[in-house]
């Protein structure tokens, strides 16, 4: 099959944030299959668990731009900030808002059981902990090394 010669089909850097989102998601489909659930492929779109599928994507996203760009490029100074922000926000203010989810969950489970309130339940699994946000960095920079070397030839002359 021969790709159209565009190029978005030879930006790296995209290609490996996504082939990192694409792994961590992956991931974290098997984990959860291992521990307690059974295959649900809804969760391939879902927000928090081990791995951090955003923390994976980023950190991928400029883990290339730095080995396509160098690392003293405005592009992979973007992207690690860019970065930084996302992983920092996961682990803080989107992992707060779902511990404040779970309690309000429980509110209005007890309030429904008493005074028969009707209510959604709130998405709980919003952001991760530390521990998540690492593995993601770990595998995002990890997969996009070896994407970029794969992808740009690095690996022809070994």
């Amino acid at each position: 099959m021969h790709l159209p010669d565009s190029s978005l089909f030879r930006n790296v850097p995209l290609w490996a944030a996504f082939f990192c989102w694409v792994t961590a998601q992956g991931v974290k489909i098997t984990i959860d299959l291992c521990h307690r659930r059974p295959l649900d492929l809804r969760r391939f779109f879902s927000t928090g668990g081990m791995p951090s599928a955003h923390s994976a994507t980023v950190c991928g996203l400029a883990m290339s731009t730095g080995l396509v760009c160098g690392f003293d490029a405005p592009q992979f100074a973007i992207a690690a900030v860019f970065a930084l922000i996302t992983m920092f926000d996961a682990s803080t203010v989107r992992y707060a808002a779902g511990q404040q989810a779970r309690v309000l969950n429980e509110i209005i489970a007890e309030l429904q059981t008493e005074h028969r309130l009707r209510g959604a339940k709130l998405k709980e699994l919003l952001g991760h902990t530390r521990l998540e946000v690492v593995a993601g960095m770990t595998l995002g920079i990890a997969l996009s090394t070896i994407l970029t070397a794969w992808w740009t030839g690095a690996f022809a002359g070994a």
